[in-house]
């Protein structure tokens, strides 16, 4: 990124280069080669001073009410055990992808009542 905004500040400094040489005695075109040159100053600064992606982690916990009790998870198709490897969380909702015949659904939870 660094280099594209060091090259369109150069092209901005030519173009500001431009309006003021073409201008003898017009305040109007030194004033917008002016400008164009603190826009070209403005870009390499903000190129300079750019600050770097930071990289955050999310962790999501789950706070289940009432007791649970760990089973074994297996396929609704085939029946095949299914690992941790099978299932992931997306958007809030639990799928499952089986390692054994490819089925790929969805968990729904039983209602409590």
């Amino acid at each position: 990124m660094k280099p594209v905004a060091y090259l369109l500040a150069a092209m901005l400094g030519v173009l500001g280069l431009i309006f003021v040489a073409g201008a003898p005695g017009q305040p109007m075109r030194i004033a917008v080669g002016v400008v164009i040159w603190v826009a070209a100053g403005a870009l390499v600064w903000l190129a300079m001073h750019r600050v770097p992606h930071s990289t955050t982690t999310v962790v999501q916990k789950i706070d289940l009410s009432g007791n649970v009790h760990l089973q074994d998870l297996t396929c609704r198709t085939c029946g095949g055990s299914l690992s941790d490897k099978s299932v992931s969380v997306r958007a809030g909702a639990v799928f499952v992808n089986c390692e054994y015949c490819g089925a790929a659904y969805q968990l729904e939870e039983d209602p409590k009542w």
